[in-house]
């Protein structure tokens, strides 16, 4: 009987991880309706309903309490309030990724993110690197490398991405707060800038909110939109093996890749293409590691 219920849980995991992260991967499909609204008030509104939204689920589920005892502890606000600028940063950027049709950037930036963890888990934590998560990181560098020396620039969107939300990560980790009370903590000590933001906008007579039915709809479902993948995340997490989440987690940029090919039709430059290529390399290589790793635990178990 007991393990029915685990194999149960383990489907129903799956099927909330596919279903966050598809959610996510289809993310540029949304900030692509916005027509003429500026990436950076489409932040400000991103924030504001997320706030609203996720203080809402917090009130129905009874979730107030983390929160409280986050702001009743400032030192350990600190660390959150620099999750909440780099959340902020990535939400910005992908957003503006989308409207200035650099998604398979985006999409890059996603994929490189599990290595660029690696590296700021040896830089930062002192972590050891095995042979061959060093060498999954050494051909994202030549990656990198290989697209500066052919196309002449940086994939910079793709790099600030990775490096927003592999710092994210790293700050997150060590703060106690759940997927849900963590980004309503966030969110909130951002509503003051998102609201002096909002303010000005209007004072100057820029703000889209109001300005028809069809994307005030659009900016108030920011909200939304950014909480549901959250919860079905939260889901996912409770119910499944961090290295399933992690094999998971490459369907957001995968779907992301093939929208902006098939859906956006962004050209792939044959840089760009190589640069995939050593990154998908390397992300497999990665991936095999932590298989690798996982066996034997499971053999012993």
């Amino acid at each position: 009987m007991p393990s029915i219920d685990r194999d149960t849980q383990a489907v129903q995991g799956v099927g909330y991880g596919l279903a966050a992260y598809l959610m996510w991967g289809c993310f540029p499909l949304f900030f692509a309706l916005f027509d003429g609204v500026p990436a950076y008030e489409i932040l400000v509104h991103r924030v504001l309903w997320s706030c609203v939204f996720l203080a809402g689920v917090a009130t129905v589920l009874r979730r107030w309490r983390p929160v409280r005892e986050a702001f009743a502890r400032p030192r350990q606000l600190g660390r959150v309030l620099g999750c909440a600028v780099l959340i902020a940063i990535n939400w910005g950027l992908f957003i503006y990724a989308v409207e200035t049709q650099h998604v398979l950037q985006a999409s890059l930036g996603y994929y490189l993110t599990p290595l660029i963890n690696i590296a700021l888990g040896m830089l930062v934590l002192r972590e050891r690197m095995s042979r061959v998560q060093g060498l999954a990181v050494g051909l994202a560098g030549i990656a990198i490398g290989l697209q500066l020396a052919l196309l002449g620039t940086l994939p910079w969107i793709s790099l600030v991405l990775a490096l927003s939300f592999g710092t994210y990560g790293l700050l997150r980790k060590q703060v106690p707060l759940d997927g849900l009370s963590g980004l309503l903590v966030e969110t909130l000590l951002l509503l003051p800038l998102g609201l002096v933001a909002l303010g000005a906008l209007s004072q100057a007579g820029l703000s889209h909110l109001l300005a028809d039915t069809r994307t005030t709809l659009l900016l108030v479902a920011c909200g939304v939109i950014t909480a549901v993948p959250l919860l079905a995340f939260a889901g996912a997490a409770r119910r499944l093996r961090l290295a399933t989440l992690g094999f998971l987690m490459y369907l957001n940029p995968s779907v992301q890749f093939l929208i902006a090919l098939f859906v956006f039709d962004e050209p792939l430059e044959p840089a760009q293409l190589a640069t995939f290529v050593l990154i998908w390399i390397g992300l497999a290589l990665y991936s095999w590691s932590a298989w690798q790793r996982r066996a034997p635990s499971q053999a012993r178990a």
